[in-house]
């Protein structure tokens, strides 16, 4: 298993996260239910299997199913703590709402502290970004860190809108968790060096001081869409491993990411996806393979 360095958190993770959501959404992706016995103990299995081979970061929300999510991976978790970097999320924005949350994401993740707190977020539009900035989500993160109940403060967002921005120049977050895959690049410009990847961790180009946040990708396999794109497009369609390589290896390529989130529910997909982290010779040139211009020396 590769790792890298979590931001200014220190925490070394690995570079693959075990998602939470394909366990605790009914149907997402293909047909599921979590609350079945047997679709639980398989999960479980494959948490295991996961930290038995080193994966460490645990990527849930209370919204994966009204907390079935959270429970399922706690029955691992609680043993095993030691063993995990454990991130959840927070959907409201109010501050009692909040610290109830917390407390209930504790107990269904069986431990007294979480590592990760993070505002589930989508596109960060005014009322959003005043809520946790002036209404009171933010000051009551910050109180859980004070109590011990959460470690590092966090948010997740669809897009790299304004409001993503305003929250990285607050430096009160200490993780950024992004859409970011093959089909959705906007949070990286390589060309033009911006985006909130730039913002959060990368050293600024007008010379102010870097976040150094660590970097979370969502959705990095792109949830099936460039999947089923590829299955529309050409007959027959490409081998689905080589594409799953080629989606992951391109999030891994990127030097600005951390941990790159991928839903899984089976050990064989756990140890599928830890091989193609462990194949390093599969990274892509990301700036290389975006620059737009030819070699003025290269014939044609």
């Amino acid at each position: 298993m590769q790792y890298r360095t979590l931001g200014r958190t220190g925490l070394r993770v690995s570079e693959i996260g075990f998602g939470g959501a394909v366990v605790g959404i009914p149907n997402y992706i293909e047909p599921w239910d979590p609350h079945n016995s047997d679709s639980q103990a398989q999960v479980v299995r494959a948490l295991h299997c996961a930290l038995d081979l080193g994966l460490n970061y645990l990527d849930t929300a209370e919204g994966y199913g009204e907390g079935i999510s959270e429970e399922i991976l706690g029955r691992v978790i609680g043993p095993r703590r030691c063993e995990c970097v454990v991130a959840t999320k927070v959907t409201s924005r109010e501050p009692t709402a909040i610290r109830t949350a917390c407390e209930a994401s504790l107990r269904r993740l069986q431990t007294d502290v979480i590592d990760v707190y993070q505002f589930h977020g989508g596109w960060y539009d005014p009322d959003d970004v005043a809520a946790i900035l002036e209404r009171g989500g933010l000051e009551t993160m910050l109180a859980l860190r004070q109590e011990g109940k959460i470690r590092f403060l966090g948010f997740t967002a669809e897009a790299p809108t304004g409001g993503v921005s305003q929250l990285i120049a607050t430096g009160a977050f200490d993780v950024l968790q992004i859409r970011y895959n093959l089909m959705y690049q906007h949070a990286c410009d390589f060309v033009n060096e911006r985006g909130v990847m730039f913002e959060a961790e990368a050293p600024d180009p007008k010379g102010r001081q870097a976040q150094g946040m660590g970097i979370v990708t969502m959705r990095s396999l792109t949830s099936g869409t460039f999947q089923k794109l590829m299955a529309a497009a050409f007959d027959p369609p490409p081998d689905r491993e080589q594409v799953h390589r080629l989606l992951l290896q391109y999030v891994l390529s990127n030097p600005f990411v951390d941990v790159a989130i991928v839903g899984m529910r089976q050990p064989e997909e756990v140890e599928g996806n830890i091989a193609v982290a462990d194949d390093l010779g599969g990274r892509l040139d990301l700036p290389g393979l975006h620059h737009r211009f030819a070699d003025r020396g290269a014939t044609r």
